[in-house]
């Protein structure tokens, strides 16, 4: 099946670590090219796209357990070169992009639709190989082919930062027509999907960014309301007195943590609800438990979706009713300046790589 490779056919490129540290552990180098089981798919990659994740597992955490070498990459897109021997839903050559929400398929919470409560749930990079090289191999249920009209390059932007806002915003937050809604960090891949999706269910949105450049494609996006944190670092006053007319805002997506959780709780109005999917800048912060109980807020978690959900929302990207958001895309060998740039904010949208 790889009579067209350029490499010895039992090796790929990959981007991969083998210890945790700081980014300089990320290195270029060659690989076995994985094997199938028989419920699974090998494809061959065009595109990976950049998560913070990425940052954290090069770091570590307490209780992370990975066997190294370990490659990394949540999302990706490409053809598929192999499929195993239990496979029926998709063949050799089809173009997919897949759901990088891992899980066992026959607890009760997978058994239930509720995959992502499953107790072996993980994410594409995280306890399995990701898609930073040559070849990825996913479960079939995993996969989801693509129409002709989306790109391979925007059909690796989706998935993660899309199923992961359409699932805080209908199923967590049940965002109403109408109403008020405030996202943190307008250029954030989450937040670029939920400002689309927010304004499709019909709220007016609110959002913050850092420049002017990134304002005016916040408005471009459908934002009714962008602000500049930088300039104007005390604009809850702002939100809550002009634009909501001291009433608040009904929900809140945060996915900045430490900076910002305080002044989320701050900006709600009584019964509403704020919605955390990360916590970009820390996850230990102090908040007055005072706005909770005093406004009868709901604070709610949200991690990404299950296999419903991601349907639905690709389903709305296919019709292009939602459009993924691209800021720039590395060649493969680059993906250590690519992580750079993602963590010091520069992006709008998501960060790809070009891997074949």
């Amino acid at each position: 099946m790889f009579n067209n490779y350029n490499f010895n056919s039992e090796i790929m490129k990959a981007a991969f670590i083998k210890n945790h540290g700081d980014l300089d552990q990320l290195i270029i180098g060659n690989l076995d090219i994985p094997k199938l089981k028989p419920n699974e798919v090998l494809i061959q990659t065009k595109f990976g796209a950049l998560n913070h994740i990425d940052v954290f597992l090069i770091k570590g955490w307490t209780g992370l357990n990975i066997k190294m070498p370990h490659i990394l990459g949540s999302d990706g897109s490409g053809i598929i070169k192999e499929v195993g021997s239990a496979v029926t839903t998709v063949s050799e050559g089809e173009r997919v992009t897949i759901n990088p929400g891992l899980s066992c398929g026959k607890c009760q919470f997978c058994l239930s639709g509720n995959q992502n409560f499953c107790k072996s749930f993980s994410i594409m990079g995280e306890h399995q190989w990701g898609t930073y090289c040559e070849f990825f191999k996913v479960p079939e249920e995993n996969v989801i082919k693509i129409p002709d009209n989306l790109s391979l390059m925007l059909a690796a932007a989706a998935p993660l930062t899309f199923l992961t806002a359409w699932r805080l915003l209908t199923t967590q937050a049940n965002l109403l027509h109408g109403e008020f809604i405030l996202i943190h960090g307008a250029g954030g891949g989450v937040s670029t999907a939920a400002i689309q999706i927010a304004k499709f269910l019909g709220a007016t949105v609110i959002t913050t960014t850092s420049n002017s450049e990134k304002i005016k494609k916040a408005k471009e996006l459908g934002a009714d309301y962008v602000i500049n944190y930088r300039d104007n670092p005390n604009f809850g006053k702002y939100v809550f007195t002009e634009i909501t007319k001291r009433h608040g805002v009904d929900v809140v997506v945060d996915s900045i943590g430490k900076l910002t959780f305080q002044n989320s709780l701050r900006l709600l109005k009584p019964g509403g609800r704020l919605v955390t999917p990360g916590a970009t800048t820390g996850p230990i912060t102090e908040i007055d438990i005072r706005q909770i109980f005093w406004k009868q807020l709901k604070v709610i978690g949200s991690t990404m979706s299950n296999q419903r959900e991601f349907r639905e929302v690709m389903k709305l990207i296919f019709e292009n009713k939602l459009k993924p958001i691209v800021d720039k895309i590395f060649p493969l060998e680059l993906v250590v300046d690519a992580e750079n740039y993602l963590n010091e904010g520069k992006q709008f949208g998501k960060v790809l790589l070009k891997i074949s």
